[in-house]
């Protein structure tokens, strides 16, 4: 090679490439010898980085059973950590450290690809193009719509997988080299990339493509050497979503995956080429998540997650890209816009779905600490992020129940221990470990998983996970019962509106009045309330009332109309039992005696209650009559299911009056909701 090529190829900057990709090569060689070799135990005082071959291959697998141990971690701990209410160990846990995968997937850099070019077939696939719409039509048709002339190559026009990375020779000295800039990646390099991996499927474009992706992740940080400069807005966008659209389909080409019934999968077969590819997935999924970290553009995010949901088969196998991969979606699932927020949740679910039981733990482990860190605090902007979290998540556990059983089960402990620590510790603040909002929606979350598990069944066939419903309702009813106190009541009708769930669909006698009577007795048994000029209270929205709202008789309506409301679906639930007039009776009893002591307070509850009672009552007479006709006797069980299956209540007199109730519910809501919607809206204007 002559002066003037050495100083063309000083200039375009390749020189300086190339040594960059040697140097990080030879340290990252460097790297895993000195790795396996402080793990094989075979360091020697003269300084070789590494030991023989055969003493590596251990240390290899020391480090995959060290993960393993790691994820599978004692599950008490976990749960020790996650329903206490500690913010950081519910992080902490829900996540896991993978500081040294992220570490070495930042330090590998270009040199994670550089064994990709011996693994390219360089095979024409022409034929395969002309058959994307039928293999991948959503692929095609964004091929269609943005690179349209990418499908209209010319076979005999074939690009040279290699021209960008002839052997060029160590020429100059390392000072200029230095003072080169990496070259500028333009449209026409990146056209010839996609052009290559269309048509031959190419290892050795994707490399480059994977190579360019990283310099778009870091771009602009002042501590990453990177191959390429990319001074383009365009371009930047171009890298971006080229690189999240092809790579699901390369790996799809050159590492198949075999589909399963219900969605699930198993994990390509392990193969030399699959090995390389393995190194490189990780360093792709680390960026891509750094990407995520660093960008503002909303379809940029949505588009990342869509896509690298797709590629879960092909890391599945590896437990630092799963650990990596699975912190990120669950931050995004968490926190991010509704949109992104299921988009991550498919992907979430897709992990699941895999046939690696330990991976599926490791979800269900995830989700559950995740929305235990995200509930800590609740109000009218968070609750209903919160309350999809719980219905996905719920979603996921419903789809593995036998795992999921174990999980139930020691997080339902784990409450009872809570519990019994209140119980035993006499302090001032001691309740405050149940009357807590991570408490209310660990409890609601369990009553919805096991609601959804045993879905109304009334045939005698008992659910895997049926057995957990008793400790939870144990619990539940334990907790109300802790602080009888007037301002704890919208907390006992939280963990009240919970067991309703189970009962609506599973079909359980929970007694509901007892613990609604103090409630009942506290508003109709006091003296007159007092007025004050308060806002009225969303029992959604609170669990402990503020002190100013006691006796006041926007709080008692507020709590009378609520209780009354309860108490009625309660009671419905029941009505297409034979035996509706006996379980009633002690209700109505007892409350016509508390509104008889109540005659003289005067205020809206005791109108409610009269109305209940009133609508018990014809409830009672409707069903005496509809059994009337009956045949069998209370001894037949099979009749009696089948009478109380195939009844219809609609047409009783406590569903008519529930039904105009909670219409009237609803238009409160909604009128509360634009108020504290418009409130909020004024507020930004005035700032």
């Amino acid at each position: 090679m002559g002066k003037k090529q050495s100083k063309k190829l000083a200039k375009s900057g390749e020189l300086k490439r190339q040594i960059q990709a040697r140097h990080k090569q030879k340290n990252t060689k460097n790297r895993i010898k000195a790795k396996q070799a402080t793990k094989a135990g075979a360091a020697v005082a003269n300084g070789r980085a590494g030991g023989k071959g055969k003493g590596q291959v251990p240390a290899a697998r020391g480090d995959d059973d060290d993960d393993d141990d790691e994820m599978l971690e004692d599950v008490d701990d976990e749960r020790a950590g996650s329903a206490s209410g500690s913010d950081d160990d519910a992080a902490g846990n829900g996540h896991g450290s993978d500081e040294d995968s992220d570490d070495d997937a930042a330090s590998e850099g270009d040199a994670s690809f550089a064994e990709l070019d011996d693994l390219d077939d360089g095979a024409a696939h022409k034929i395969e193009l002309e058959q994307l719409a039928k293999k991948d039509p959503e692929f095609y048709e964004y091929l269609k719509k943005h690179d349209q002339e990418l499908l209209d190559f010319d076979p005999e026009d074939e690009p040279d997988a290699d021209d960008d990375d002839g052997d060029a020779q160590m020429l100059g000295s390392d000072d200029e080299a230095e003072e080169q800039r990496a070259p500028v990646l333009t449209k026409d390099i990146l056209r010839k990339w996609q052009k290559s991996l269309l048509e031959h499927r190419s290892l050795a474009a994707f490399r480059k493509l994977q190579i360019a992706f990283r310099a778009a992740a870091h771009m602009n940080e002042d501590d990453q050497d990177l191959s390429w400069t990319i001074d383009s807005p365009e371009v930047f966008s171009k890298v971006v979503t080229t690189t999240l659209r092809y790579t699901p389909v390369i790996l799809d080409h050159h590492m198949p995956y075999k589909k399963l019934p219900n969605d699930s999968f198993k994990p390509p077969i392990q193969t030399a080429k699959q090995q390389q590819l393995q190194r490189v997935i990780h360093s792709y999924i680390h960026n891509v998540l750094h990407l995520m970290e660093q960008a503002s553009d909303h379809g940029t995010i949505l588009l990342a997650i869509k896509e690298t949901g797709k590629m879960v088969p092909f890391f599945v196998t590896s437990r630092k890209t799963v650990k990596t991969y699975l912190k990120g979606m669950l931050a995004q699932w968490s926190s991010a816009e509704d949109d992104i927020r299921v988009a991550a949740f498919l992907a979430i679910r897709r992990l699941a779905q895999s046939s690696d039981e330990a991976v599926t733990e490791q979800v269900l482990k995830g989700l559950y600490l995740e929305l235990v860190r995200a509930s800590k605090s609740t109000s009218a902007h968070t609750l209903p992020a919160i309350n999809l979290m719980k219905n996905s998540a719920s979603e996921i556990y419903c789809a593995h129940l036998s795992a999921a059983y174990i999980h139930a089960f020691g997080y339902i402990r784990q409450l009872a221990v809570h519990l019994r620590n209140s119980m035993k510790k006499k302090t001032k603040d001691s309740h405050k470990l149940v009357y807590n909002w991570q408490f209310v929606h660990s409890v609601d979350f369990w009553c919805l998983v096991l609601a959804r598990a045993c879905e109304l069944d009334r045939s005698g066939i008992q659910n895997n996970v049926q057995p957990l419903i008793y400790p939870l309702v144990q619990v539940t009813l334990g907790a109300i019962s802790l602080v009888p106190n007037p301002r704890s009541f919208p907390l006992h009708l939280q963990l009240l509106r919970s067991l309703l769930r189970l009962i609506r669909q599973t079909g359980t006698y929970i007694p509901f009045f007892p613990p609604l009577l103090p409630i009942l007795n506290s508003i109709l048994s006091s003296s007159k309330p007092k007025s004050a000029m308060l806002a009225p209270l969303d029992l959604d929205l609170v669990i402990t009332a503020p002190a100013p709202y006691v006796r006041t008789r926007i709080y008692t309506e507020t709590l009378a109309d609520e209780t009354v409301f309860v108490l009625a679906e309660w009671c419905h639930a029941h009505q297409s039992s034979v035996a509706f007039p006996e379980i009633t009776f002690p209700i109505v009893t007892a409350l016509r005696k508390l509104v008889k002591g109540a005659q003289g307070t005067g205020h809206k509850g005791v109108s409610s209650v009269k109305t209940l009672v009133e609508k018990l009552e014809a409830a009672a007479k409707w069903t005496e009559a509809a059994r009337a006709t009956v045949e069998f006797g209370p001894g037949q069980r099979d009749k009696v299911l089948r009478w109380e299956k195939e009844r219809d209540v609609s047409g009783s007199p406590l569903d008519v009056w529930l039904k105009t109730l909670r219409k009237t519910r609803e238009k409160q809501k909604k009128a509360a909701q634009a108020a504290a919607a418009g409130a909020g809206a004024a507020a930004s204007d005035d700032d």
